[in-house]
């Protein structure tokens, strides 16, 4: 069954769904992760309080672009509440096999990135 899971993270990975930009969106944030250099940009459209679209651009290892792009999948459709709702779990069950401690801020770095756009954060603070 995990045979299965990495081959789905390597699709998303090699053929990453709702990869792009979108002109004029409503809500746009960008973040990376310093320790590896991923990044990942997600642009959304709001319409009625849902996602009536929803596009990242990005760079980095497998884990961190196929997390995004499963990640906008899950959220089309949704309102901004519902994205605020979303757990680190949520992301890791979407996934399906074990990340190391290592690679959790890679997979993570989409829904940090996903849940500050929906809370209105412009700029992420340094430490």
């Amino acid at each position: 069954m995990a045979d299965l899971y990495r081959e789905n993270i390597l699709d998303h990975y090699r053929n990453p769904r709702n990869y792009g930009t979108i002109e004029n969106a409503d809500i746009s944030y960008e973040d990376s992760n310093p320790l590896c250099g991923d990044r990942v940009r997600i642009d959304m459209r709001i319409e009625d309080g849902k996602i009536a679209e929803i596009k990242f651009t990005g760079r980095g290892c497998a884990i961190s672009q196929a997390s995004a792009s499963m990640l906008t999948e899950m959220v089309e459709g949704a309102d901004l509440d519902e994205i605020r709702e979303l757990s680190a779990q949520d992301i890791l069950d979407e996934l399906g096999v074990p990340i190391s401690p290592a690679r959790v801020k890679c997979a993570l770095l989409g829904l940090k990135v996903l849940k500050s756009a929906a809370y209105g954060i412009t700029d992420w603070p340094e430490h």
